[in-house]
């Protein structure tokens, strides 16, 4: 089974927790860094597309980019009662984006990056973001920290809703830097029986140190770390770090 074929139609269920509206504030605070104004946004990694829909409500015009066709269905029909400019979907990986054009900021949101397990591609991924965010325009994107996904070797959790139970373990690779999450997911049928999906996902860690060094490798500037949702450095036990750089000219 493809990874988020069995997680679409579930996960704004099984995320509602994320605070969303949050994290949309928190990204709107770093916008205003920006050397030019903001109207166009990418959102990298779209997912469901549930940032996507709360930027184009707060006025922005979206380009939204996901790998995974399953979770795409899910963002266009998300998307079908937003009121202002539609927002555009593409199916790309990262690091093949390709865009007609340039946008004032691009967005990556909820540790979507760690999902690029080869370092190369992360690197790859820098460098087509510096293509298409115009001079001057923003980069945000976040991270699980390493500390994090160290933590979560040999862990297992438990998330139940009252149509939906997924059980997740984990296990992490200190010499490759890789956290597996084994999931099973079930879903309520109308008939009252259940349905069982299986996914595999992998994410990698990554320091702060090699992401602000390949972010300016790319040609981006004034990069900065920050911790969850938060205008200061990260703390040392900071379970998710945010990442904000200029495209340079």
């Amino acid at each position: 089974m493809s990874a988020y074929e069995a997680l679409a139609g579930v996960y704004d269920e099984l995320t509602r927790d994320v605070g969303y509206e949050r994290r949309a504030d928190y990204l709107e605070k770093l916008f205003r860094r920006s050397r030019i104004p903001v109207r166009t946004v990418l959102d990298l990694a779209c997912g469901t597309g549930e940032m996507t829909a709360i930027l184009t409500r707060r006025g922005y015009e979206l380009i939204a980019v996901d790998a995974s066709p399953d979770m795409l269905a899910q963002a266009r029909e998300k998307a079908a009662s937003l009121e202002g400019e539609p927002p555009v979907f593409l199916n790309q990986s990262m690091p093949e984006l390709d865009l007609y054009g340039t946008v004032d900021a691009a967005v990556c949101c909820l540790d979507s990056l760690n999902y690029l397990t080869n370092p190369r591609d992360v690197r790859r991924t820098f460098r087509r973001l510096r293509l298409f965010v115009a001079p001057g325009g923003l980069l945000v994107f976040d991270v699980n920290s390493p500390a994090k996904l160290a933590a979560l070797d040999g862990q297992v959790f438990l998330d139940e809703r009252e149509d939906v139970y997924c059980v997740w373990r984990t296990e992490y690779s200190r010499s490759r830097r890789i956290c597996t999450y084994w999931m099973d997911v079930f879903t309520r049928r109308p008939d009252g029986g259940w349905d069982r999906g299986e996914e595999e996902h992998r994410q990698r860690a990554y320091s702060a140190q090699e992401l602000c060094a390949w972010l300016e490798e790319a040609g981006f500037t004034g990069v900065r770390v920050y911790g969850d949702c938060r205008m200061s450095a990260p703390r040392e036990d900071e379970q998710r770090l945010y990442f904000s750089a200029i495209r340079g000219k």
